[in-house]
């Protein structure tokens, strides 16, 4: 029996054809070492520096001043922010109960005249009352009031009184500011939270009025715990949770207010003019000190997730602390916090669109819509 004969394996078209000595490599094209002709560099292109990223304009959506004078604010502003400014939102967050009705007038009759225009007058509203049985005269008038009113109040706790009270403000069509005020550490605080939001927006009415929440961005924190431990520690995981879960309720925003963290802002140097050289800007950044580097990049790490949660629209900047001010509590510089808020963002990466609606486009919406 014959077997028949294989054909032989062909040879590797390698095989015998290498060649002795080190391999020729590819040449590469000039072009791939020349810069990109951006027609006014010979360098590659970097993003925009954190000094030379400006809002187009700024409206400051929670400036405190219970008796309506803005002089103190207005001192503080700076001339960077000060030059930007179109407008603010008045808090009358302190003035006592019966000077509210006084107070609101006053500033009314002199909006025409400021020098900043008054976009609207947060005036106090307790939610543990419950439903006003007769509301202030600035109440029965606000639709046709300017600067119009909104309402400011304090969230320690969850009631029926509280959920009847915010369910009726938002069924008027009013904006209304939570100052959250309760210990977040605690789990069952920031479950309070959520059912007052749940039950006060159940009726399809609620959608008339507008929710936003303080305190909470950042909230309040101990710069004593480093960062990175902040980043595995249950407060901050909790933080990035429950957030995410309060990004889901309709008309609801979030003020990005100078945090209580037991500490004053701290100051950070001007930025250089738009004609600086190079050794000019460096200079300016070595003039930044340790502690606002610190704060920028706490702040950073809320920012980041806010802005995950609820989108660089439903974000408003605002220069006063959310937490009523104490002995213990450092006051915050507006602005100091105006350069601090805004170089944080802008160290995000994030374009011109992003950075004027925080800090002003927001405003214009809630507030004047």
């Amino acid at each position: 029996m014959s077997t028949a004969t294989l054909p032989p394996v062909p040879k590797s078209p390698s095989v015998g054809a290498r060649r002795k000595g080190p391999k020729s490599l590819p040449k590469l094209p000039m072009s791939a070492f020349t810069p990109p002709n951006t027609g006014t560099s010979d360098k590659f292109p970097l993003a925009p520096s954190p000094s030379s990223l400006q809002p187009t304009e700024v409206i400051d959506a929670h400036v405190i001043a219970p008796k309506g004078d803005l002089s103190s604010w207005k001192s503080q502003v700076g001339q960077n922010l000060g030059g930007r400014l179109r407008g603010l939102v008045l808090s009358l967050h302190g003035v006592q109960p019966e000077e509210v009705e006084k107070v609101v007038q006053e500033v009314q009759a002199s909006a025409s005249t400021s020098s900043t225009p008054v976009l609207a007058i947060a005036v106090p509203f307790v939610l543990e009352d419950g439903v006003p049985s007769s509301p202030p005269s600035y109440l029965t008038n606000a639709s046709s009031s300017k600067p119009s009113i909104v309402l400011s109040t304090t969230f320690k706790q969850s009631s029926p009184a509280a959920i009847e009270a915010l369910a009726w403000a938002l069924t008027q069509g009013y904006t209304v500011n939570i100052d959250v005020q309760c210990d977040l550490a605690h789990e069952a605080n920031w479950d309070a939270l959520e059912d007052l939001l749940t039950k006060a927006t159940q009726s399809p009415e609620s959608a008339k009025g507008k929710i936003i929440l303080s305190n909470l961005l950042p909230p309040p924190d101990s710069l004593a715990l480093p960062i990175v431990k902040l980043l595995t520690h249950e407060l901050y995981r909790s933080y990035q949770s429950h957030t995410a879960s309060l990004s889901l309720f309709a008309n609801l925003f979030i003020n990005f207010l100078p945090p209580a963290w037991g500490a004053p802002t701290p100051p950070t140097p001007p930025p250089p003019p738009s004609d600086a050289n190079e050794e000019e800007k460096e200079k300016a950044a070595r003039l930044e000190s340790k502690e606002a580097k610190e704060w920028k990049r706490r702040i950073k790490m809320y920012i980041g997730h806010a802005v995950e949660a609820f989108g660089f629209q439903r974000i408003l900047f605002g220069s006063s602390p959310a937490a009523p001010l104490t002995a213990s509590t450092p006051a915050s510089n507006a602005g100091h916090w105006y350069e601090l808020a805004r170089e944080s963002f802008a160290e995000l990466g994030i374009e011109q669109e992003a950075i004027d609606a925080v800090f002003a486009l927001n405003a214009r919406q809630v507030y004047e819509s």
